[in-house]
């Protein structure tokens, strides 16, 4: 049985990013009639007076004010209008309020400034646009600013890059409260791939190149049909016909990470899968994924994942809507 994931605002003001905006309204305010279970509730909410002009010839009106973000699960941030510019104390006010109440932030791109100002990401680690990396970390030196990733998971906070890295952290939350078929599923229905690679933690199953070389294509194939197997990067690169040298500098042109690291993520996003089926003990999930210990599968799982075997398979186990894709 899923638990209702709760009411997510997004923000509006004047001179928002309009992309970025759109991609939290789509994930999280658009109806989800092919499931049978309880979706996201959804609020826009204003931080400006409305009507607000957030791009030429487009204004939002909103009946909400920051008061309502009390009654949020969730606060998405889109991007903000000026870095130069300190965003209103009400809203700086009204976000650390809803912090100490355990809601959850998220922002994208440039709306990590509006964190920033609050002061809710001293001592955390955070991302934004590769443009704006190092500006952020001079403005802000108690943030460990991480320009090489598309989100990081903070656990109450996630920041994301770049306007379409939204994408990928709103799609993390979406598995994180749902579990990673469903957030598959949503990922189909916005026609875009489920996970892209950039080393951060994630809950989605996908391969790690988005667009693969064809030379490197078939051999991510082969991989994912011999998990089971001890796969080592020598014999990847033979049935790729490279040496191991030249493999490895292709591979991560391909993919922008490296076949062990590509190998470790399909092999957790294996074991994900399987546990959501929960038809399978976890010796035979380990075997499948080619674990020689259960030591070290319940190491890497919980370093992936973030939790134990235990609790994902209680959290997530059961849920099997392939029929829904």
């Amino acid at each position: 049985m899923l638990n209702q994931a709760g009411l997510v605002a997004v923000l509006a003001y004047e001179g928002l990013c309009t992309f970025e905006f759109g991609i939290a309204v789509e994930i999280f305010g658009l109806p989800r009639p092919e499931f049978d279970f309880p979706w996201y509730q959804h609020r826009i909410v204003s931080v400006d007076a409305s009507p607000m002009q957030v791009a030429e010839g487009i204004q939002i009106v909103s009946s909400f004010g920051l008061d309502s973000l009390s009654e949020a699960q969730t606060i998405i941030i889109p991007g903000w209008r000026n870095r130069d510019e300190r965003p209103p104390q009400a809203l700086l006010h009204a976000l650390c309020a809803a912090h100490q109440r355990g809601t959850r932030l998220v922002s994208i791109c440039s709306g990590v400034f509006v964190l920033a100002a609050a002061g809710l990401l001293n001592g955390l680690r955070a991302t934004t646009h590769w443009r704006y990396t190092d500006e952020l970390a001079s403005r802000y030196p108690a943030i460990e600013v991480d320009p090489n990733v598309l989100y990081v998971d903070s656990g109450q906070i996630i920041t994301s890059a770049g306007s379409a890295a939204g994408i990928d952290a709103c799609l993390h939350l979406v598995s994180r409260d749902y579990g990673t078929q469903i957030a598959n599923i949503v990922a189909r229905r916005l026609v875009i791939a489920p996970q892209r690679g950039g080393g951060q933690t994630q809950f989605i199953p996908a391969p790690v190149a988005q667009k693969p070389r064809d030379e490197i294509a078939p051999v991510l194939e082969w991989a994912l049909q011999n998990l089971h197997r001890n796969v080592s990067v020598r014999q990847m690169a033979q049935q790729a016909l490279m040496s191991e040298r030249t493999f490895l500098r292709r591979f991560s042109n391909a993919s922008g990470t490296t076949p062990k690291a590509w190998l470790l993520q399909a092999r957790m996003n294996l074991a994900r899968e399987l546990l959501e089926n929960n038809q399978l003990l976890n010796e035979q999930i380990m075997t499948r994924c080619g674990f020689g210990s259960m030591e070290s599968f319940r190491a890497a799982f919980r370093k992936s994942a973030g939790i134990s075997l235990s609790t994902y398979r209680k959290t997530f186990g059961g849920i099997n809507r392939a029929e829904l894709s």
